[in-house]
């Protein structure tokens, strides 16, 4: 299904931001209302987007916002999970949970000391290092960013190309937050403060440096 680069842009837009009003996104693509507005039909007819109920307004009428449907967030599913799960299921099968919970700590440990040499180049102030990790995890399709808070960051993952995989078998989200922990151990204490499997619409991490010296570098 093909779509122009515009609706393209509209549908990461929306994928990564939530829910908008045609003014916002018009303002945002830097086209007409009208304009956005048949982008958004024609995107619709093809079942990428979808309108969400009318929000009351304190003057004039409810407000209509656009949200990516189900099938518009497949088009950023990663094309192996199929895969994931058929060997999921078999090495469940073959050999149980704990060997299939091993199976996944040894691949976070190789994870961990990937992302601890790629953060070293980054530098030493942990500013950097979360927005090297960001970019590392945005190259791994998790369309991740960061944004400064009064006492931290919050690290954002806006898609999980792994989420099929991720609802069968939970060590995977178990194995992610450990690395996180693990990786900034020393610099931070890291929480998950929104979790896709809980019904959220993405994953979002707070990050609180352990000196606060470090805020001064955010």
């Amino acid at each position: 299904m093909e779509l122009s680069d515009s609706q393209t842009k509209i549908l990461k837009r929306l994928k990564v931001r939530g829910p908008q009003s045609i003014k916002i996104l018009s303002k945002f693509m830097e086209q007409t209302t009208m304009g956005v507005r048949q982008h958004l039909a024609d995107m619709e007819s093809k079942g990428l987007v979808c309108q969400t109920e009318a929000k009351k307004q304190n003057r004039g009428r409810p407000l209509n916002l656009w949200k990516v449907s189900r099938r518009g967030h497949q088009r950023f599913r990663d094309g192996h999970e199929s895969v994931a799960l058929d060997l999921i299921v078999a090495a469940t099968k073959l050999k149980g949970q704990e060997f299939l919970e091993e199976l996944i700590y040894s691949r976070n440990q190789s994870i961990q000391e990937n992302y601890r040499l790629k953060l070293q180049e980054a530098g030493t102030h942990l500013r950097n290092q979360i927005i090297r990790l960001a970019e590392l995890r945005s190259d791994e399709g998790y369309m991740a960013e960061v944004r400064l808070l009064p006492d931290g960051w919050l690290l954002t993952e806006n898609h999980c190309p792994i989420h099929a995989a991720a609802k069968q078998c939970t060590h995977f989200c178990k194995a992610e937050l450990s690395c996180f922990q693990a990786v900034f151990d020393k610099k931070a204490d890291i929480e998950r403060v929104e979790h896709l499997l809980d019904g959220a619409r993405r994953c979002t991490f707070k990050i609180s440096p352990k000196n606060s010296n470090e805020m001064r570098h955010g």
